[in-house]
């Protein structure tokens, strides 16, 4: 394990003109802030109030741009993550102190864009610096609101939203939430996109104290994993980073907080009063327990608070006098995170693909240092190797006489050949089952249940009845053969002709899965019908190909036994000495059965083998086809249910047959919205932004995205509600 550490307390002061200089000075070294009250005459002479106090923190942070706080608060704790150490960065403080703006900072403008984005953007900078280690980063955004958890990226559409509730599970690795997303980001843009992606979901809400006030806890969690590109090097380092944008704590006295939001200020208040307690007990050397499971935020954040990770505060305060009491409540917050210890370490793993090499080339070499000790003592007839095919010939023969009875015992020298006899008795079982089976077809005929002309033939015939048994056999005796009834094939239906109505609209659109199937019997009646006869064919193709596969195995197992048999009896004549007649080798009548049966089973292989490739061809054209179709099915269902169900009625004049707009030709999200586009508003942005700060395209290419999808779904909504006008 690391070092123990304590949790580094900042603070970071929100600029104000009416800043409090009588009451609130810092220390020269930038790391104290003395708070002074007056005495409040009301009292009396006998007057006890406590007036001044003093905090010493890691560094106070006043007039800071967010450059100097990223520099001062992050950037170690971030460097350090791709070292395989985890860190949390939180931000603490009341209502409107500017938690929000420090951690996020402003998405509108580059320079001023917080502690997370440049998090991230260090994160892939880093990488670029290390070609030695194959790294990959994994993110998630959680939020905590009013004590239920919420996956911020459920949006996307390749996640949805979760049926079950999310959970806080523990187990030996840590604290992880069940059910919520992760999403691999291969570059530093997609990471950008979630981000924004997750902030265009958070709750927020208005009261007196902050326009734009957070209402619920926040933690974005970067996941690093980094394989070093030396394939003998069977460790790798993972960690995580916490970032954490903490809802602020309020008095209700002050904010006139009422109904829903007075609700939120309540469950805040709560969890923070919770998260202080816990911090309170970690601060405390006696304390055996701690009080984690209290709310959902302690909880959540179990392995950050105390644990192996880096951990830094960021407390933001007012520097107003109306404001002195919550931040002297904050002041002390930052005061007592500062006793808590944590004891950070290298998150180590072990590759088990990689292990499993090292430990065969370790063995291969174990194996050459016997060979020679043995060589060395006289023990040259030890074998360490695996059996070869006469070895395994000479077993199944013994295995074969026991089970006959001519062989009293199998003599053992060794543990590898205790196990290939169990292994050649399995060989002989299921060859014995497959000479059943055979004489079993050999005897009787089977037929398919499915079959009903087979079926009505022997039913004709007499030799079975109308409810699938043999005639003249006792019930229950009969051979399973599992003929079905011929009265249970059922009735074929009448046909009908479909013919196309133009359709009234409806007030309120169907479901799509409703109209999808009224789609497939009318407008795309005919797409569906080519859909499914090629899909029937592929699935014959596929139902061929498996049994094809079936008789390629079965040619596999008779050419291998055919293998064993055929070098026994070479090491037979091996053993009773060669004999030659003109210089030409001379094999008994079985060897040379054995040796016509083995090439005509190669041959029969080789057929059935390309017969299953050319079936191979034909399944991947036919799925090719068979996804086309249904690719067209969905595309021209989206532009027949747009534009029956969606388009208001005021355009139908224009997309009917003669009208000036052709179906489909016009993206739903353009007929309504078609002022200047989106690229061109990219296209000036970055003539304007980027000579400035060419590291930001990606930030900027993320939020133009999000922005458009966004417009995009706003746009539909539009359409919907204009529609049930």
């Amino acid at each position: 394990m690391g070092t123990r550490k304590k949790v580094h307390a900042f603070v970071r002061v929100r600029p104000t003109d009416d800043f409090a200089h009588e009451m609130i000075r810092y220390g020269d070294d930038k790391r104290s802030i003395d708070i002074h009250l007056k005495k409040d005459i009301r009292r009396g002479v006998v007057n006890n109030q406590q007036t001044d106090w003093s905090f010493k923190l890691d560094g106070v942070l006043h007039d800071a741009s967010q450059d100097l706080v990223y520099e001062t608060v992050a950037k170690d704790v971030v460097s350090q993550a791709l070292d395989g150490y985890n860190g949390t960065i939180m931000c603490y403080g009341q209502t409107g102190a500017g938690k929000t703006y420090t951690m996020m900072g402003a998405t509108e403008n580059y320079k001023h864009r917080g502690i997370l984005p440049r998090a991230v953007q260090q994160v892939f900078r880093m990488i670029e610096e290390r070609p030695t280690h194959a790294i990959t980063v994994r993110v998630s955004y959680l939020e905590i609101y009013n004590e239920s958890l919420f996956d911020l990226l459920s949006t996307l559409p390749y996640v949805g939203p979760s049926v079950t509730p999310m959970t806080i599970v523990e187990n030996p690795q840590g604290v992880f939430i069940k059910g919520l997303s992760v999403h691999l980001t291969s570059q530093e843009e997609d990471a950008f996109s979630l981000l924004f992606e997750g902030e265009t979901n958070r709750i927020i809400a208005s009261h007196t104290m902050n326009k734009n006030s957070s209402r619920s806890h926040c933690i974005f969690t970067i996941y690093i994993e980094a394989h070093s590109r030396t394939l003998s090097e069977e460790k790798y380092i993972t960690s995580k980073i916490n970032l954490v944008d903490l809802a602020g704590s309020e008095r209700l006295g002050k904010s006139g907080s009422k109904g829903q939001v007075l609700k939120e200020a309540t469950y805040i208040n709560k969890s923070l009063s919770f998260l202080e307690q816990a911090i309170i007990a970690l601060g405390d050397q006696k304390r055996d327990h701690i009080p984690f499971r209290q709310c959902k935020l302690t909880h959540a954040l179990k392995d950050s608070l105390g644990g192996n990770c880096n951990m830094v505060l960021v407390t933001n305060i007012y520097g107003e006098a109306a404001q002195l009491e919550e931040t002297l409540s904050s002041l002390r917050f930052a005061s007592r995170m500062k006793l808590v210890t944590t004891e950070p370490a290298i998150n180590e793993k072990y590759d088990a693909e990689r292990m499993v090499k090292n430990l065969e080339k370790e063995l291969a070499l174990l194996k050459q240092e016997l060979a020679i000790h043995d060589s060395l003592t006289n023990r040259t007839f030890v074998t360490y190797d695996p059996m070869d095919e006469i070895q395994i010939a000479e077993i199944n023969s013994q295995v074969r006489r026991y089970l006959e009875g001519t062989l009293d015992e199998i003599d053992i020298i060794s543990l590898r050949q205790i196990k290939e006899v169990f292994n050649q008795f399995r060989v002989v079982l299921s060859q014995q089952e497959q000479e059943v089976e055979s004489t079993l077809r050999r005897k009787y005929t089977l037929i398919d249940r499915n079959d009903f002309a087979a079926i009505s033939a022997i039913q004709k015939a007499g030799l079975v009845d109308v409810d699938g048994h043999l005639v003249g056999e006792p019930e229950g005796q009969n051979f399973g053969l599992g003929v079905t009834p011929f009265s249970t094939k059922p009735g074929k239906k009448a046909k009908s002709k479909k013919t196309f109505k133009e359709p009234l609209r409806p007030d309120t659109p169907p479901s799509k899965p409703v109209a999808f199937e009224e789609f497939k019997n009318e407008q795309g009646s005919e797409i569906n019908r080519i859909f499914k006869e090629n899909k029937s064919i592929l699935n014959e193709r596929r139902k061929r190909a498996s049994e094809t596969t079936q008789h390629i195995n079965a040619i596999k197992r008779e050419i291998d036994v055919t293998k064993e048999a055929l070098n026994f009896q070479k090491s037979l004549r091996e053993k009773q000495g060669k004999y030659e007649n003109k210089g030409l080798m001379i094999i008994d009548e079985e060897e040379f059965l054995l040796i016509l049966k083995l090439k005509d089973l190669k041959k029969q292989y080789r057929s059935e083998y390309q017969d299953l490739r050319d079936l191979r061809a034909e399944i991947q054209y036919c799925q090719h086809l068979v996804d086309q179709c249904r690719h067209r099915l969905l595309m021209e269902f989206d532009i027949w249910y747009n534009e029956s169900f969606v388009i208001p009625e005021d355009m139908q004049m224009a997309l009917k047959p003669g009208g000036s707009i052709r179906p489909g030709m016009v993206p739903v999200n353009r007929i309504v919205s078609l002022g200047e586009d989106d690229q061109d508003k990219f296209s000036q942005l970055q003539q304007r932004v980027l000579p400035e700060g060419p590291d930001s395209i990606s930030f900027y290419n993320a939020k133009v995205k999000i922005e458009q999808k966004h417009n995009y779904l706003k746009t539909m909504m539009g359409l919907q509600q204009a529609h049930r006008k």
